[in-house]
């Protein structure tokens, strides 16, 4: 006796998505469902294309599919809709579903490098993705990813961003000579902040991640008003003097009522090319400590590698430079850990399906 869809979908109701603790035909995820004869074709339509367990979840559908009676062959194709996170309003930007802020409370952690990487995964993986490089100040992102051309203007005045590495970008860095110093008050900065966000042809978007400078001061409050944030990641290294800051950049940020997606520690420690012996010189899980002491997820930990201050050098960031070295890794699964996030209070407000949708 031929399968029928009912017994599909009820074999798939026992596949469930980890992080959003559901099953995927609750979830709408199904779609498309074909039988012939003996082969079922279905489509697993995800929240986002950088999924942590997408390759499990496609597994995990096939055999429950496949163990039908009545069905030799079970065949998933996986796709990706990335929703916004944050119902669209008047200060939303057309087109783009998720705005993400990556914060720190001091300088010198990294966190341009960890901004300039997670935007590169992130696209890696086949999301559509920009990067704004709000350090009006201090602009080091168009040489972190290759860029020294000035953005085209249209005959409306707005900018296109060029792109590298897959990636839609716009600095204040591009728009003035590099040996130029920005020096700007207040409402300067509110109004660039405001350019970059809303007179950019940016197009389509599932991420536009938003690298702000260090501290708490204006540009994170621009930001912060000028448009619906769907959360900001921190990034600190494992010593207590960042950690510190860090804080205090959460603390800057629940005020504005900006959720917090997650923490990124970064030179969690150093691994050495010759023996293998790790050390870690800044110490190590003050970042993870702190995740868990303010209630906010832990996205991941980068080890020291010279290969990141090389490819920020040079234009290459290390997931395309050098995609197989622990660092590379470690930002990938960052990536998917803050898509991950991001999908889990996105989908706090999808509703329940019993069938799938076309």
């Amino acid at each position: 006796m031929a399968v029928t869809q009912e017994q599909v979908l009820s074999a798939l109701r026992s596949v469930a998505d980890p992080d959003l603790k559901r099953d995927i035909v609750s979830l709408g995820f199904i779609k498309d469902v074909r039988i012939e004869g003996e082969t079922v074709d279905f489509t697993i339509e995800l929240t986002t294309p950088a999924c942590p367990v997408r390759d499990q979840m496609k597994s995990q559908a096939e055999d429950a599919v496949a163990a039908l009676p009545g069905v030799k062959e079970a065949r998933a194709t996986m796709t990706a809709n990335v929703r916004p996170r944050v119902p669209p309003s008047a200060e939303s930007i057309p087109g783009i579903r998720n705005v993400v802020a990556v914060g720190a409370g001091k300088g010198g952690v990294g966190k341009t490098t960890a901004a300039v990487n997670i935007a590169v995964a992130l696209s890696l993986e086949g999301a559509r993705v920009g990067l704004i490089d709000g350090d009006i100040y201090g602009p080091n992102v168009p040489q972190m990813l290759g860029l020294d051309a000035p953005p085209e203007v249209t005959a409306e005045r707005r900018l296109v961003p060029p792109q590298a590495h897959g990636v839609k970008v716009v600095s204040m860095g591009m728009l003035v000579p590099p040996d130029q110093a920005v020096i700007w008050r207040g409402p300067m900065l509110h109004s660039a902040v405001r350019q970059f966000l809303h007179d950019v042809e940016w197009g389509e978007l599932d991420y536009l991640v938003v690298d702000l400078p260090p501290g708490t001061g204006d540009v994170s409050l621009s930001m912060a008003q000028s448009v619906p944030l769907a959360g900001a990641i921190l990034v600190t290294t494992p010593q207590g003097v960042s950690v510190s800051d860090v804080r205090k950049a959460a603390a800057m940020f629940r005020q504005l009522r900006v959720p917090i997606l997650g923490v990124i520690e970064n030179m969690s420690h150093f691994l050495c090319g010759h023996c293998g012996e790790r050390t870690d010189i800044f110490g190590h899980g003050g970042g993870q400590t702190m995740a868990e002491t303010l209630g906010i997820p832990f996205l991941g930990d980068i080890p020291i590698d010279t290969s990141v201050r090389i490819g920020g050098d040079e234009g290459r960031p290390i997931v395309v430079a050098a995609p197989d070295v622990a660092a590379a890794r470690a930002f990938r699964g960052v990536a998917r850990q803050l898509a991950a996030q991001i999908s889990i209070q996105t989908a706090r407000t999808l509703p329940l399906v019993n069938a799938p949708q076309s």
